[in-house]
C-alpha cells in the first residue's frame, strides 16, 4: 500500500519530520493528527511527491515516490491517489461540472465525450446534479467541498488524502463532511488518510489514528486505544488542555 521508511524532513535548521516510519494498511482510514505545526501536511505532501525527503523513501504502491526522476513519473505514481484539499481548492473560472471533469482530461487523457458519464455519474452520486453549471462562488462552502470531493473521486483512486477536511467550517457543516467521508468509503472502498487536529471528532471515520509530535510519531493505535492511552501528551492534546507536555506556541 503505502509505506514510509525512515523519513525526515528539514527546513533550515527546523526539523519537522524525523526518522518516521509509517505503513498505510489497505481498505482502512488512517487518521494523522497532532497539534498544528508538527508536519502532518508535510507527510502528506511527501506522500504525493509533491516534496521530497531529506532522508527515507517513500513507496506507494510499492513505487518509489521519492526515487522518481521527473515530474512524468510522479504523475503516473500519483494516479492511483485522489486528494480532497483544505479549501476544496476548486478552480473560479470552471464550472462544478468543469472541475469535476478536469483530472480526467489532464491526469487520464480522456477525451471529453469519454469523461462525460463518469462525471454524470459522480455528480449524481454526490447529489450535484443540480449544481453543475455553477460556478464555485455560486455555491456554499460545504457544496464545494462535496464538489472536492467528487473531484478526487472521479478518477478511482485507490487512496484519498483528505488534507484538514473540516478547517473554518461550522460544526453542522463539518459534520457533513464527515458523514460524506463515510458514505463514500462504504460505496467506493478506498483507503483513507485524514490530516486533523479535531479531536475526538475525527475518529468516527477513523479505524487507526497516528499522532505526530516533534517530528515523531508518539501514538499509533485504534481510536479507543487512542482515549485510553496514558501517554501524557496524547492526554493533553485530546482534552485540549494547556497543561502539559505540549508547549503553545
Amino acid at each position: 500500500m503505502i509505506s514510509v521508511c525512515n523519513v525526515s524532513k528539514r527546513f533550515g535548521a527546523q526539523v519537522v519530520l524525523e526518522h518516521v516510519s509509517l505503513e498505510i494498511p489497505e481498505g482502512r482510514t488512517t487518521a494523522i493528527v497532532g497539534p498544528s505545526g508538527v508536519g502532518k501536511s508535510v507527510l502528506l505532501k511527501l506522500i504525493m511527491g509533491i516534496l521530497q525527503p531529506d532522508e527515507g523513501e517513500i513507496f506507494v504502491f510499492g513505487e518509489n515516490m521519492t526515487a522518481a526522476r521527473s515530474e512524468t513519473e510522479r504523475n503516473r505514481i500519483r494516479e492511483c491517489l485522489g486528494v480532497l484539499f483544505q479549501a476544496a481548492a476548486l478552480f473560479d473560472s470552471l464550472t462544478v461540472y468543469e472541475n469535476v471533469c478536469f483530472p480526467l482530461i489532464e491526469r487520464l487523457h480522456l477525451s471529453p465525450k469519454e469523461a462525460h458519464p463518469r462525471v454524470v455519474e459522480i455528480l449524481e452520486s454526490l447529489s450535484l446534479t443540480d449544481y453543475a453549471a455553477n460556478f464555485p462562488e455560486e455555491i456554499s462552502i460545504g457544496m464545494r467541498k462535496r464538489v472536492g470531493l467528487a473531484r478526487a473521486l472521479v478518477t478511482r483512486p485507490k487512496v484519498v488524502l483528505f488534507d484538514e477536511p473540516n478547517t473554518g467550517l461550522d460544526p453542522l457543516v463539518g459534520q457533513e463532511v464527515y458523514d460524506l467521508i463515510k458514505e463514500t468509503k462504504a460505496t467506493w472502498g478506498y483507503t483513507g488518510i485524514v490530516i486533523s487536529h479535531e479531536l475526538p471528532e475525527v475518529f468516527q471515520v477513523a479505524d487507526r489514528v497516528v499522532m505526530l509530535l516533534k517530528g515523531s510519531i508518539v501514538k499509533d493505535g485504534t481510536p479507543q486505544e487512542f482515549i485510553d492511552s496514558d501517554n501524557p501528551a496524547v492526554q493533553q492534546f485530546l482534552h485540549g488542555r494547556t497543561d502539559g507536555p505540549i508547549r503553545i506556541q
